[in-house]
């Protein structure tokens, strides 16, 4: 029984606001309404668009993916939620004829050695032939086969974990390229455990990361038509993408949502009785008004509900929550982030003379490059460029040059199209350009980060009807994130059953 504003006694739906409409939030608020359609759920977001990093443009005959461009398959919950959404119909899957990755040496594009799957070898020779490794790296490479298993099981980081096994070399010019492409973060200080754990159950159920993956393919052909030819880096075969591009998805959930409230900035969280009173800026008008100037900020507003989800980045969680657990605000404002931009690139075929026999580019530190990986995007998925166009997507900043995240676009278009150029051999200038920056979106999941957030999770716990989701915790992809968003949902909804 809740009490009305008029001050009636009645019985009514439980109100529950969700705050934060990227894909987290999205799926927080579409797993509520699936569950329990009678319960009223307000969805929350401070920008004028939802679906966050998941955001799609079709112009000039180009698909462009302005953040994240596909998900994996071996976590099932990606793929779930496209089936309950009814877009199983729309999943696409990499072109077979590309599943391998360039790794730049001395300004120059080398492909990455055939089964070398983002840590370890599945196949000796494509390492012992490739020109990315001297021979004394590849002799290093080689005798991870033979070192003994770490007995200490605490965490430690990517860089030291990958130079304990496969040598500094193997680190360098292999492996943070393909991790920094993933994470944007300084490997030295990215936890092994938090991000990429199977290597390390690898290292300690068969003793040797070459070992198991040797062992896992000889597994996976028994139980395959046939072996994934030339597929390096990535498991490229494990991902899939939206042929109407992600934010099918994004539009997909919002159908379904009763309540989107865009331009709103949720300010504070007060608690009130057994509920929670949210009070946030309402939305600017979409005109100003003819004779008085619009304000300089817009009026707050107030509601109360019974529950909140808060699917925010971790730091602006963190001043939600801090009057009410600053041991958990400071907790939650300790996870860093990073930011990029994604520089995106149209031409027209003829104009590059590489022949573009794989889907992506990705760069050691060591090259000092500005460029931190490529997507060579209509050739991972040939529908995102008409017939005879190709479609680059480039990343830069991250912890590495975090500068570049912010640059202007006059300076930096030329800075990112000069080093392609000289990549690719391309001729002339692009058909068509674009960039999209994402600052602060990136969650470094630096050592320790399992613990922290075992931390973060006992003290919500101890905040009445407050649930947190989002990429700052258990994984930045997109199945991590719509699983850890339903899990918050469902905690929310058998709470209420409960109490």
């Amino acid at each position: 029984m809740n009490v009305a504003n008029s001050g009636s006694v009645r019985e009514t739906a439980r109100r529950i606001a969700v705050i934060g409409g990227g894909i987290s939030g999205l799926a927080a608020a579409h797993r509520l309404v699936e569950l329990e359609p009678a319960c009223e759920v307000v969805l929350f977001e401070k920008r004028d668009r939802i679906g966050g990093a998941l955001w799609t443009e079709h112009e000039e005959g180009f698909q462009i993916e302005q953040g994240v461009d596909n998900f994996i398959t071996t976590l099932p919950w990606g793929l779930d939620l496209c089936r309950r959404l009814g877009l199983s119909d729309q999943l696409v899957t990499t072109n077979p004829d590309y599943r391998r990755v360039f790794v730049v040496r001395r300004r120059r594009l080398c492909k990455l050695p055939d089964g070398f799957l983002m840590m370890a070898p599945t196949r000796m020779w494509p390492l012992a032939v490739t020109p990315i490794l001297s021979p004394l790296g590849k002799l290093r490479c080689a005798m991870e086969y033979f070192l003994k298993p770490r007995e200490d099981q605490s965490d430690e980081s990517m860089a030291a974990f990958v130079r304990r096994r496969l040598g500094r070399e193997a680190y360098q010019r292999l492996v943070e390229p393909l991790v920094a492409a993933v994470y944007a973060a300084d490997l030295e200080k990215l936890s092994v455990l938090a991000t990429l754990p199977r290597f390390r159950e690898m290292e300690r159920e068969h003793g040797s990361l070459i070992r198991a993956m040797r062992k896992q393919m000889i597994e996976r052909r028994k139980h395959s038509k046939g072996r994934q030819a030339g597929e390096s880096g990535a498991r490229f075969s494990m991902f899939v993408t939206l042929r109407n591009g992600l934010s099918s998805m994004v539009d997909a959930i919002a159908a379904r949502l009763p309540d989107v409230r865009l331009d709103t900035a949720v300010e504070r969280l007060e608690r009130e009785g057994e509920r929670w009173r949210l009070i946030f800026t309402k939305p600017r008008p979409a005109v100003a008004p003819p004779i008085k100037p619009r304000p300089a900020v817009a009026p707050n507003d107030t509601e109360t509900f019974d529950a909140v989800i808060i699917a925010a980045p971790s730091y602006a969680t963190a001043d939600l929550l801090r009057p009410h657990d600053t041991e958990l605000a400071d907790k939650l404002a300790s996870i860093a982030h990073s930011g990029t931009a994604v520089v995106t690139f149209g031409f027209e075929r003829e104009q590059i003379s590489h022949p573009l026999d794989g889907m992506g580019i990705v760069v050691p530190a060591v090259e000092n490059c500005p460029i931190l990986a490529c997507s060579l995007s209509s050739r991972k998925y040939p529908h995102r460029a008409p017939e005879g166009k190709v479609l680059l997507r480039a990343f830069v900043g991250g912890t590495r040059f975090p500068e570049m995240a912010e640059m202007a676009e006059p300076a930096l278009r030329p800075r990112v199209l000069g080093k392609l150029t000289s990549l690719l051999g391309i001729a002339g200038g692009p058909i068509y350009q674009s960039i999209a920056r994402w600052p602060r979106t990136m969650p470094q999941y630096h050592v320790g980060h399992k613990d922290l957030v075992a931390g973060i999770e006992a003290r919500a716990a101890g905040l009445p009807a407050i649930e947190l989701c989002g990429n700052a915790y258990h994984g930045v992809g997109i199945p991590d994130c719509i699983h850890g968003a339903e899990q918050a949902a469902e905690r929310i909804l058998a709470d209420a059953r409960g109490s």
